[in-house]
């Protein structure tokens, strides 16, 4: 969450005015995360995201929307989008598609994630997979291998030699991604610690689903333990590691397969994050309040999936 799109007292009211949520009390940018424009905003009626969506177009986000509602009504303990007078989830706000969405309790988890947390996650995510086999619709992702491919070639440049030889190295070795036989539906697919709210170790909800897709379903496990499961050094730990996979596999059981391809799919998870951080560090877009991640804390990830490749067994 950032704030690249300045939005006026004025153009607010007038736009609030379309839903029943009562007067305009208060709003203010966040600066957490780094794709799209949001404000909290307190009206009569109550509390609400405001977000304005600069990377996707008008016409693509009835269906994360979509995913926001099904999750919701399917007990995934999640914010729901606020309908406008007309029933309308989406519509435009200074030239961007603009979502309300209810703000929920508790709060992303800034530092490193407790073991209780990491349960949390592991049963709502495994949750998540199997109540997604259900849901009608399908859209592809934008982020695969092909993304992958065309992200490191802009960045590959850029980079030291060291840098640039790991990058290339792991492109070849994940050239097969694309054609692994896994179990494939409905993911997150961003599932970081400030995309869940908490009060303690109790999971208030999951937000944020605006890179939510087909893909596999443990590429989106994996995106989980590579953020969560960090100890204080920003490496992968045990106990977190245990906690999360044990709380999903008692939701979902994984395959075979999966069992096989796990490492090549946590890697593929730590390049692609690790790509994108570098993409914001190198290509910076502008904005009132900003945040630009880490990129070297998914090169750390990564390296540690090449040198020491985890199990799927659990205690």
């Amino acid at each position: 969450m950032s704030v690249y799109t300045k939005v006026t007292h004025k153009d607010l009211v007038a736009f609030l005015s379309d839903y029943s949520v009562g007067k305009l009390l208060s709003f203010e940018g966040i600066s957490d995360g780094i794709e799209n424009t949001n404000y909290f905003v307190t009206t009569e009626q109550g509390k609400f995201v405001l977000t304005l969506f600069e990377q996707h177009e008008f016409d693509e986000m009835g269906y994360f929307l979509e995913v926001m509602t099904f999750f919701f009504e399917n007990g995934i303990p999640s914010a729901h989008p606020k309908a406008d007078k007309k029933g309308r989830y989406l519509k435009m706000l200074s030239n961007k598609p603009a979502a309300l969405v209810q703000r929920l309790d508790g709060r992303g988890v800034c530092d490193v994630a407790s073991v209780g947390q990491c349960q949390a996650i592991g049963g709502v995510l495994g949750r998540m997979h199997v109540a997604g086999l259900q849901f009608g619709r399908r859209h592809t992702t934008q982020r695969g291998g092909r993304w992958r491919q065309q992200k490191a070639e802009k960045l590959l440049p850029l980079l030291g030699s060291t840098a640039a030889k790991i990058m290339s190295d792991e492109l070849h070795f994940q050239a097969g991604y694309g054609e692994l036989n896994l179990p494939f539906g409905l993911t997150h697919s961003d599932l970081f610690r400030d995309n869940a709210l908490f009060d303690g170790d109790e999971l208030k909800g999951i937000i944020d689903f605006y890179y939510a897709c087909d893909e596999y379903l443990i590429y989106d496990l994996a995106i989980s333990i590579n953020d969560w499961c960090v100890d204080e050094t920003g490496l992968l730990e045990t106990t977190r590691y245990q906690a999360m996979m044990s709380a999903y596999i008692q939701q979902r059981s994984l395959t075979k397969a999966e069992r096989t391809h796990w490492n090549l799919v946590l890697r593929a998870a730590a390049l692609r994050f690790w790509l994108s951080r570098l993409e914001d560090k190198y290509f910076q877009r502008e904005g009132e309040l900003t945040q630009v991640k880490d990129p070297n804390a998914f090169l750390m990830i990564l390296q540690q999936h090449q040198e020491l490749p985890l199990t799927v067994s659990v205690a």
